[in-house]
């Protein structure tokens, strides 16, 4: 049983589709082990609109409903999810930007990201403060008509292309609790003081770089506070993040979809004994096992979108979501390695990467530990009923 889309999102569904089959699945194997950066993939999804999946139509984006912002992460994932981290990273920034920017910053910053002319991404992680931001060394004191930030940040999607960063900040550091005083500054690219210092080696997500950057007395105008008001950075950022975490689990469900589906092709072509592996129990009980956990991760995926689009806040069902499919995502693409046998090692086939992809989705926009907690907060709170 699937999901039950409207006729548009189904024909968006298919749209984005072909585009990920005809011209991201082609190259994929041969760039991500080159680890070329995908530019002519960028240009096609600045054609088709997809940087401006978060930008309210008002600003010239394509305000996509969450459901339809879950299938473009979904689909493109299916066929290399490095070129996914590219938008995902960008998508919030412009959803913070939509959501909590003053007017003047909507108007100068929006519609420009919507074409992906500019790009952006989100500078929370630092080498010492990832899970705990609160705890977070980076910080931006008050001079005058400017705000002068010192700090480090680490693992930055889309660093180098970047324009503004949205960076979290310690405005107010003696404020207790610590995120009282945190807050979310716009930094332009090119801005003195402002280096990106190094990409950060990887197990997999490659194609879109994970960088190191300094901030050496980077000079931020004040007008470039997000929503204009200090204090607000935690909270722009969580609310965010409800966003960011439906965009992994759709990035999860595509890994997880994959490896099923390799698997099964393969099982279907490979023969041993002389006739095909899928006519053995044991690589049919993986096939089962595989496909239980795609549709249920599915299920759950859009199910949170679903919950987005309805107005309700989704911390509980953006975690579920989240936990469940990057789970499925590290087990599908182990399994299907193991129905590959051999082969399933082999940088010649695609289950290699999927298993090297897999574990960064348990721990991007919160780890797994961390989202059950949020989970049984909600549970417990009474924010989270289910049944």
């Amino acid at each position: 049983m699937d999901f039950e889309l409207s006729d548009e999102q189904r024909m968006f569904r298919d749209t984005i589709r072909a585009f990920a089959e005809k011209e991201i699945r082609p190259v994929a194997v041969e760039w991500e082990a080159a680890g070329r950066y995908p530019a002519e993939i960028v240009e096609r999804m600045k054609e088709l609109g997809l940087f401006g999946l978060t930008v309210p139509e008002s600003y010239g984006g394509l305000g996509a409903d969450m459901v339809s912002f879950a299938i473009v992460f979904e689909e493109i994932s299916k066929a290399w999810m490095g070129v996914a981290g590219i938008l995902g990273s960008h998508s919030l920034a412009c959803w913070m930007i939509a959501r909590h920017g003053t007017d003047e910053q909507k108007r100068r910053l929006l519609p420009e990201l919507a074409t992906g002319v500019r790009r952006s991404g989100i500078g929370l992680t630092e080498p010492g403060a990832g899970t705990d931001l609160q705890g977070i060394a980076t910080t931006a004191r008050r001079d005058g008509d400017h705000y002068v930030v010192t700090g480090r940040k680490t693992w930055i999607t889309n660093a180098r292309h970047a324009d503004p960063l949205p960076v979290l900040v310690k405005t107010d550091p003696a404020a207790e609790p610590a995120h009282r005083g945190m807050s979310v500054l716009l930094v332009n690219a090119g801005t003195p003081g402002f280096q990106v210092l190094r990409d950060l080696p990887k197990l997999g997500y490659r194609g879109t770089e994970s960088c190191e950057v300094v901030l050496d007395e980077v000079a931020v105008p004040v007008d470039d506070l997000l929503g204009g008001v200090e204090g607000r950075g935690m909270q722009q950022v969580l609310s965010g993040l409800e966003t960011g975490r439906v965009n992994v689990a759709a990035r999860s469900l595509g890994i997880a979809q994959a490896a099923y589906d390799e698997a099964l092709t393969y099982a279907s072509r490979r023969e041993a004994f002389g006739r095909p592996i899928k006519d053995f129990q044991a690589v049919q009980l993986k096939l089962a096992d595989m496909a239980i956990k795609v549709q249920a991760a599915r299920l759950l995926v859009y199910w949170a979108a679903s919950q987005a689009d309805a107005g309700r806040r989704v911390d509980l069902e953006a975690g579920m979501a989240k936990t469940f499919a990057s789970e499925a995502a590290i087990d599908c693409s182990l399994m299907s390695m193991q129905v590959h046998g051999g082969y399933g090692y082999s940088k010649e086939f695609v289950v290699e990467r999927l298993y090297r992809d897999a574990p960064l989705m348990s721990i991007g926009e919160g780890t797994n530990d961390i989202m059950r907690i949020v989970i049984a907060k909600a549970l417990t709170g009474g924010e989270g009923r289910i049944g």
